[in-house]
């Protein structure tokens, strides 16, 4: 059975059919679906918490993308706060830095960076983080503001080995997506086989980056055995052995 660490099944893109999408990951082996909040706007936290309160096999995160952190003030920290008290609440994000847009001033990304890497330090929940040519701020951050109390994993990773040695030494978990199986995508392949599974997560990130030979449609959390299967071809193991190994890995950050 595999999880899907990462999926938005919240979001508009499965509106009306938010059942069938679990029912189908269900029957492809997923047992558990961690529903992330902050994509978008603060709409997704409250609806990633109802979500993860209507399905058994569901969970929630509450944060905000930094493409958003200019729009995060004193209030929106404080509904988040008050969200992350939910016991179906496993994590604070996602958060993190986004130097690849810039939608938010680098500033801005960074100053509310490290207000939500102190709220999972308060809440004593691990952190989920979104970094785009932006590792060695976040490395720094991570450090700093974390004071070796904090937990999480670097979503949807796509750096190089010397930054995925970076957030390895910091005890963090490196999580992959389809981007895997995307041809181009050899140098992070190369990544992935130096990478310990003890130290992996698979995620979807759905409804983006579709797995191949799916790319071009809507992303779903059933997907993410297609991750699964490309990290079992790299590192020569079976799809069992990753599924097994990258399950207990969420268990153990998450505390499901």
């Amino acid at each position: 059975m595999l999880i899907d660490s990462h999926a938005h099944i919240q979001g508009k893109e499965y509106a009306g059919e938010t059942e069938a999408v679990i029912e189908r990951a269900r029957a492809a082996g997923v047992e558990t679906i961690v529903a992330v909040g902050g994509a978008g706007d603060m709409s997704s936290n409250s609806e990633a918490v109802r979500l993860a309160n209507s399905f058994a096999n569901v969970y929630a995160t509450v944060g905000m993308h930094p493409h958003d952190a200019k729009d995060v003030g004193a209030d929106e920290l404080a509904i988040l706060k008050n969200l992350a008290a939910d016991a179906k609440v496993v994590a604070i994000g996602e958060t993190g830095l986004d130097y690849y847009y810039s939608h938010s001033p680098h500033d801005v990304q960074q100053r509310v960076f490290g207000q939500f890497i102190q709220m999972a330090r308060q809440t004593r929940l691990p952190i989920v983080v979104h970094e785009r040519d932006a590792a060695a701020d976040a490395v720094e951050l991570l450090r700093s503001e974390g004071g070796g109390e904090l937990r999480g994993v670097i979503h949807c990773f796509t750096g190089n080995y010397e930054a995925a040695c970076a957030y390895l030494d910091l005890g963090f978990y490196l999580s992959f997506t389809g981007i895997i199986t995307f041809k181009n995508a050899g140098a992070l392949r190369e990544v992935v086989g130096k990478v310990p599974l003890e130290r992996m997560l698979v995620e979807t990130d759905s409804p983006y980056l579709t797995p191949v030979p799916h790319r071009g449609k809507r992303n779903e959390p059933a997907y993410v055995r297609l991750v699964a299967e490309t990290v079992a071809q790299v590192k020569t193991v079976s799809v069992e052995d990753v599924a097994n190994v990258t399950t207990a890995n969420v268990r153990a950050l998450f505390g499901f």
